[in-house]
């Protein structure tokens, strides 16, 4: 009986179906998240008993294939060390979960702490009473609770003090709460006093009668106590007396005044009061009501969750309300029954450290010319031990500490106090880096060392192909009607008779602007994105971007009747321009078509309809994608956008544009300069036009450039990036690489299949030249990456539209590498990369340049996203070899059997082979990101839907990899179809987590879309192709 359990547990069909149900399990979870919450994920899914029985079967199944496999063997050491990898990291994930602990530690400057508040919610309890006349404190230990609303929870407590039994036990949950008062003309007196000490806005209500302890300062209603401050009402009129000398400011006049100490005064309402170190307002007067529990709103400020438990005792249940939740420790709530004073709290437990923590200064650091843009942000301590010392803790530079680690979390709103992630998992990160370090260790055996899989098919092929491969690997782990149309031509002949050169253009578009995310950049930047966001093309009648950009800060009021906004055709573009009134025929609008006559803006209701859709409709997600259009070219027209002038010695560096100067100082010479400049400046430019002598406007654009380079040559890019961004811009390059990839891609897998029929000397020298090609496509597609880098001044892998670029690149490059053996292979990465070009120019991906985030500003963002990203590549190639395979399938018959059984099987081993370098580098890079989010977050594994996808990809890959060793499974016709359908796990994981899914990955995603129809039709397609070339090869058996 033993044995038979022994062999079931070790076995390759409870393998099988554990790798089903494992990402079954994960992905159903990620789900869950997005409908209901996290932690409702956590409950059905990732904490539930199941899922660990799961993950522990997994763990003995791998031991157990040690012994099977026979993997204690010099020449499987490879093989040996990837199971002993996986068994490390669950072993490090039950530790985790079981010993390790994580919270958070929030510090306000120039204060010290020694308690972190834990991520696990507790309840805790202890009783008050008497035992022989002496009086005694039982206190139960914390219960750790894990509670959502959308989940059936239950817990109950049984215990007795002094022999008399009570009882705990759930009753309901409910989150994003507040306690709020709910007016009643029979209840009590309450005033309300709102304040935002750490810059969060809280409401609290202080009781007539009482006495309330408000951020450590005593407040008082109706009832006077020394060294409070007392609110006292007679007759309708309500005053202040207060132990400290303030001073109060009349929101609504803005005017000041003193509050004497101890002398009672008249209390101003709707005024800020301003004591040392905090500052309140009494917004209205004092309301009866009931304090009660009530959902919160987004203007209530911080919102808790509240647990609702019946307290049984001597025959007497009492239901108690609980307020707290995640990083909340309130005071315990007394309950009184008979003879026992019972006192419940609900929320994260006050850890105590072995040291304290001084924030001696918080320090957030902003984009130029931004108020919420950040560029970083560190927290300067002091760490207050037996030795003391000071240190600096910013993203991805940690405190490690006796065990503890610290990290840069978060901060408050005023940016007067930090939020620092404690994790305590020394064990559990140890155990889990050390599987890490197995499994690059095995991953990089797979390719030299032994008798492994991939050097068994590398050898089918050609042994120079699996050290390009590595060494590839290497470097990535390293590195309207007629009257209508009349009148636009009337228009057009206008802008294009004011027109001024391409030549002084070019030069305005050399002028450096800062824009809303404080990025400086050439005007050209602009100007192109402008153009093709808003009309959907790069020029505007035969005028290039720079002359656009120029015309319309010439003469605005001309462009808003110039037909240039993009308005998509077909019928739900008919749609609206049904609703704007325009003619069925046109492609572009004037922005004066938007608005009616009386200035209404015309989609305003459609839009507001749009916003407040929870799945938009494709015409509502049209008119907000169409407003965007509008309002960009809005600002244009203001001239807003344009901020070329820098304030002087101003600390964030900030720009302004024409309009935005008279809301700064500037002072004497430079306040003539900044608002007399631009109008001389076209001034001048109509009369170069007319002369043909550009010098003088050419001057006045330096003497711009000059007093820029004067007062923010702080931030000045300079002259050499400023023109590589030009050329960038003007070259276009990804634009235009995806149409001659999918010609040349396209070419050469025409000619590969005719030469299956044919094969001749003619054929052979086109697939030469073609291949080429493709080489020196590859390299342009490679400078423009590198340009990309240097102009950002950060990896190009930071948003949808980079991260698509980057895998378009690496699948050329394995297509390369692989192709030296099957040309096939580089058709099909040269074609799928084109699809991914073409996917990156979609108007919902944005290719403009950015800055980055603080957390992406990291070592290891490179080496993690490049390897993640990079592995989608091989996947795609798998993914498209496999449909040439079955294609292909399709099209043998008895007479060529013999031709194209070679070339599928040739195909199949490249496909086996691209998908394990895939795997390897997505297996590598997921877990790198890992280490990443260990070194950035204090986790190195969250259950967050992007990295739990990447980990379903990896074990649906490993299951197909592994389908060859089950007999009944062994076939070459279902591995090239599973190639084809396993590549949907890469798809969710790229984009519909973005799209779909809500995480910790947000700053990488795109429009949120509904079943687009690509997936139906992929659907439809992948079935006919899998059952019309599993009957064909069926009856010719070419597979």
């Amino acid at each position: 009986m033993g044995s038979k359990i022994l062999q079931l547990l070790f076995s390759t069909k409870l393998m099988l179906v554990l790798l089903i149900l494992f990402p079954l399990a994960m992905g159903i979870g990620t789900f869950l998240e997005t409908w209901y919450s996290t932690d409702a994920a956590r409950i059905w899914v990732y904490n539930a008993w199941w899922f660990e029985v799961i993950m522990l079967l997994l763990m003995v199944n791998f031991m157990g294939n040690i012994k099977r496999y026979n993997l204690l063997n010099r020449e499987k050491l490879s093989v040996l060390i990837l199971h002993l990898s996986f068994i490390f990291i669950l072993l490090g994930a039950l530790v985790t979960r079981y010993i390790g602990d994580e919270g958070v530690m929030p510090i306000r400057e120039n204060t010290s702490s020694n308690t972190y508040l834990s991520e696990k919610t507790y309840l805790n309890v202890f009783i008050d009473g008497e035992i022989k006349g002496e009086p005694l404190r039982k206190t139960l230990k914390p219960q750790n609770l894990l509670l959502s609303e959308h989940t059936n929870n239950k817990f109950k407590i049984k215990d007795d003090f002094d022999s008399k039994v009570f009882s705990i036990e759930y009753d309901s949950y409910r989150e994003n709460i507040t306690e709020g008062l709910v007016l009643d003309p029979n209840g009590e007196r309450y005033i309300k006093l709102v304040e935002a000490a750490d810059g969060n806005r809280r409401e609290h209500y202080i009781k007539e009668g009482e006495v309330s302890s408000i951020q450590n300062i005593l407040f008082s209603f109706n009832y006077y106590q020394k060294g409070a401050i007392n609110i006292s009402s007679k007759s309708g009129e309500y005053f202040i007396e207060s132990p400290f000398d303030a001073q109060y400011t009349i929101m609504a006049t803005q005017q000041s005044a003193p509050l004497e100490k101890d002398k009672k005064e008249l209390l101003e309402l709707r005024s800020l009061y301003q004591i040392p170190g905090f500052q309140f307002v009494f917004p209205e007067p004092a309301l009866r009501g009931v304090f009660d529990i009530l959902d919160a709103e987004d203007e209530d400020g911080i919102s808790q969750d509240v647990l609702y438990v019946n307290l049984n005792y001597n025959g007497v249940t009492e239901r108690v309300p609980l307020l707290g939740g995640r990083g909340f420790v309130n005071n315990p709530k007394k309950i009184t029954l008979d003879d026992l004073d019972f006192y419940l709290s609900y929320g994260s437990s006050k850890v105590e450290l072995p040291f304290s923590i001084k924030l001696n200064d918080f320090i957030a650091d902003k984009y130029p010319g931004t108020e919420s843009s950040y560029s970083s942000f560190k927290s300067k301590v002091l760490v207050e031990d037996d030795e003391t010392f000071e240190y600096d803790i910013f993203m991805n530079n940690i405190l490690n500490h006796k065990g503890y680690r610290f990290f840069q979390a978060s901060f408050d709103p005023d940016e007067k106090g930090t939020v620092l992630s404690v994790n305590d998992d020394f064990w559990g990160t140890f155990i889990t880096y050390a599987g890490y370090f197995l499994l690059y260790l095995s991953m990089m055996g797979i390719f030299f060392q032994g008798n492994t899989r991939f050097k068994f098919l590398a050898k089918q092929l050609n042994k120079k192909t699996s050290v390009l491969i590595f060494l590839f690997l290497s470097s990535s782990l390293f590195a309207q009607s007629s009257d209508t149309i009349d009148k636009s031509t009337y228009i057009d002949s206008i802008i294009e008779s004011n027109s001024f050169t391409k030549e002084h253009s070019s030069k305005f578009g050399e002028v450096v602007i800062q824009d809303s995310g404080g990025r400086m950049k050439p005007a050209n930047t602009f100007a192109s994105e402008l153009l093709r966001k808003v009309s959907r093309s790069n020029t505007y009648n035969g005028l290039n971007s720079d002359q656009v950009l120029l015309s319309i800060m010439d003469n605005p009021g001309v462009w808003f009747n110039a037909p240039i906004v993009y308005i998509k055709s077909g019928q739900k573009g008919d749609t609206i321009k049904n609703i704007l009134g325009l003619d069925n025929n046109l492609k572009r609008a004037p922005l004066v078509s938007f608005f009616d006559s009386l200035g209404n803006y015309k989609l305003a209701t459609n839009l507001e309809k749009a916003y407040l859709a929870t799945i938009p409709t494709q015409i509502e997600k049209d008119v907000i994608e169409l407003d965007r259009r509008v309002n960009l070219l809005y600002s244009a027209l203001e001239g807003k956008i344009m901020r070329i002038f820098p304030i002087p010695n101003d600390d964030n560096n900030k720009w302004v544009s024409l309009p935005e100067v008279k809301d700064v100082n500037f002072n004497g010479a430079d306040s003539l300069y900044v608002n007399n400049v631009l109008q001389l400046y076209f001034q001048t430019l109509r009369g170069s036009k007319i002369s043909g002598d550009y010098t003088q406007s050419e001057e006045l654009l330096e003497s711009i450039k000059g007093f820029q380079n004067r007062y923010g040559k702080d931030v000045m890019p300079t002259d050499y990036k400023i023109s590589s961004e030009i050329i960038y811009n003007r070259v276009d390059i990804f634009n235009k690489l995806y149409r001659w990839y999918l010609i040349s891609g396209l070419s050469l897998l025409l000619i590969l299949i005719l030469q299956i029929f044919n094969d001749n000397r003619f054929y052979n020298t086109l697939i030469k030249f073609i291949k080429y090609i493709i080489f020196v496509l590859f390299a342009l597609n490679t400078f423009g990456l590198i340009a990309r880098w240097y102009i950002a001044g950060h990896a190009p892998w930071s948003d949808a539209y980079e991260s698509i670029l980057f895998v378009a690149w690496a699948t050329v490059a394995f297509g390369i590498i692989f192709g030296r053996k099957s040309y096939f292979t580089l058709a099909s990465a040269t074609f799928i990369s084109s699809i991914m070009l073409f996917i990156a120019s979609l108007n919902w991906l944005d290719p403009s340049i950015a800055n980055l985030q603080p957390v992406l500003d990291s070592y290891w963002l490179m080496i993690h996203v490049a390897v993640i990203v990079g592995s989608y590549g091989p996947f795609a190639i798998g993914m498209i070899l496999g449909v040439v395979v079955l294609l292909l399938t399709i099209m043998a018959n008895r007479k060529n059997k013999k031709v194209f059984s070679k070339k599928l099987e040739e195909l199949t081993i490249v496909n086996e082979l691209s998908l394990t370098i895939g795997l390897v580098m997505l297996t590598i890079g997921n877990f790198l990101g890992g280490m990443w989010a260990n070194e950035s977050w204090g986790r190195y594994w969250g259950w967050d839907p992007k990295e739990t996808w990447a980990l379903i990809s990896i074990i649906i890959y490993t299951a197909v990899l592994h389908l060859r060793i089950v007999p009944k499974l062994n076939n070459k016709w279902l591995f090239n179809l599973l190639s084809i359908i396993s590549f949907a796990a890469i798809m969710m994981t790229y984009f519909g987590v973005n799209f779909y899914l809500v995480g910790l990955h947000s700053y990488a995603s795109g429009d949120k879309v509904v079943s687009p129809d690509f997936i139906y039709y992929s659907i439809i397609f992948v079935t006919l192709l899998g059952l019309i070339s599993y009957f064909a090869n069926k009856k010719n058996k070419v597979l």
